[in-house]
């Protein structure tokens, strides 16, 4: 199965799969309102206004599994990044990265991008994975790094 044919909830309740963001470069983030890291939206939201037109799709995807950080319903959460950040790439339903519940694409990104010292677990809000116009997934990146750090690395994909 690719990524594209995962089933995913937009925000807004609208089930869809991921086939309408194929042929574009992805970067999927579990995404928290009331996290340390909540302020990368902003970068996040500043490298989909840069690339958008050139083919960089962000998707964003809530999670309360750290620290119950995005407690909020969806609307709420689309209400807060929309009005604090500008959001407008688009954000999915709030879903679990880890565990027995965990959301069908995080395990697919875990299992073809291993963390640190391999394991699959997700370790915080704010884990970026990258995928390449051709669906492979060609990184995963820590809470600590900052989206735009990630910038030359997009540029280098929506070139190819």
């Amino acid at each position: 199965m690719s990524i594209y044919h995962m089933k995913v909830r937009t925000i807004t309740g609208k089930d869809m799969t991921l086939q309408p963001f194929a042929g574009k470069v992805l970067m999927i983030v579990n995404t928290a309102s009331k996290c340390g890291f909540t302020s990368q939206l902003k970068q996040l939201q500043e490298l989909y206004d840069t690339y958008q037109q050139e083919g960089l799709e962000i998707l964003g995807f809530p999670c309360n599994q750290f620290m119950n950080q995005e407690p909020g319903e969806e609307a709420d959460i689309q209400e807060f990044c929309e009005t604090n950040y500008g959001v407008t790439f688009p954000m999915f339903s709030k879903v679990d990265v880890n565990g027995k519940n965990a959301h069908p694409l995080f395990v697919y990104l875990t299992e073809h991008a291993k963390g640190m010292l391999g394991t699959k677990a997700i370790k915080w809000n704010f884990t970026k994975f990258i995928v390449d116009r051709n669906g492979e997934i060609v990184g995963r990146y820590s809470p600590n790094t900052n989206p735009k750090e990630l910038e030359d690395d997009i540029v280098k994909l929506l070139e190819q």
